[in-house]
């Protein structure tokens, strides 16, 4: 549905949002003056829809996050195969992260030799308690460590697109840079004709595929921020990888064969 007067008065208390309902609709909280033009005929999903109401009301911020999440649980407990999917959760000794995954979970990384300098990607996939599937790719001759980590991101995004759209999938990425490019500060550079106070927007045509992608299913992923080189097992992977592509110049990516875990995370990392 496109966004109307009406509908702002619908969800608006004291003429003003609360901090979950300014996330979906992609503005920091509290709103800034003139937050309400922004959204002015602004296409939204049935599920914001939804949640934008039911998130009505100055509310205290683990009511709200509550509201989200009892209503995605409704929403996988509508769909019997998702549903059923949920009863195995991957967990793996070292990575809390991953003990909250119910479907699957994908690490991201991104590394650059000097900055800017040759850069590469790496992704992790845990998929059901399988063996986590690694690629590499997305080499760049002269890059830098943000567009490694946006590249990273968005192939974790394409990896989501193409899977069983009733799996509910979880993204980390240990870069704040990307996650809030294509999350959050899309959405505000987006409304002013993609640009922004101060100057140039970098990396742009790469933010704008990205975010492009995740508006198409973000009601079906979690995007998470992890803490990098901290021993959690994804992410080192996801490192090794990055760092791999790097030595390999693949600019396509491919899989990363290998016998153990321990024979990965034994390779180089910077």
């Amino acid at each position: 549905m496109k966004i109307d007067d009406k509908f702002l008065e619908l969800i608006l208390h004291d003429f003003t949002l609360n901090k979950k309902q300014c996330e979906i609709l992609g503005f920091t909280f509290p709103p800034e003056e003139g937050w309400d033009s922004l959204v002015i005929n602004k296409e939204i999903s049935t599920t914001d829809t939804n949640l934008l109401i039911l998130l009505k009301g100055k509310l205290a911020l683990k009511t709200q996050e509550q509201i989200v999440k009892n209503y995605k649980t409704l929403s996988r407990f509508r769909n019997p195969k998702s549903a059923n999917s949920q009863q195995k959760e991957t967990t793996t000794s070292n990575s809390v992260e991953q003990k909250e995954m119910l479907d699957i979970s994908i690490y991201c990384d991104g590394a650059c030799s000097g900055n800017p300098g040759k850069a590469g990607s790496g992704i992790a996939v845990y998929s059901k308690g399988n063996k986590p599937v690694l690629y590499h790719g997305d080499y760049v001759e002269n890059g830098t460590n943000n567009i490694a980590e946006l590249n990273a991101l968005y192939k974790a995004m394409q990896i989501c697109e193409e899977s069983n759209p009733t799996e509910q999938i979880t993204i980390f990425s240990d870069s704040k840079y990307s996650i809030d490019c294509i999350t959050t500060w899309a959405y505000g550079w987006k409304a002013k004709g993609w640009k922004k106070k101060g100057g140039e927007i970098k990396n742009l045509e790469l933010i704008k595929g990205a975010h492009d992608l995740y508006e198409t299913i973000k009601y079906r992923i979690t995007i998470k921020h992890v803490k990098g080189h901290a021993g959690i097992e994804g992410n080192e992977l996801a490192d090794r990888m990055a760092v791999y592509t790097i030595k390999s110049k693949s600019k396509n990516y491919e899989i990363y064969t290998y016998d153990t875990i321990n024979d990965v995370l034994s390779l180089t990392s910077y």
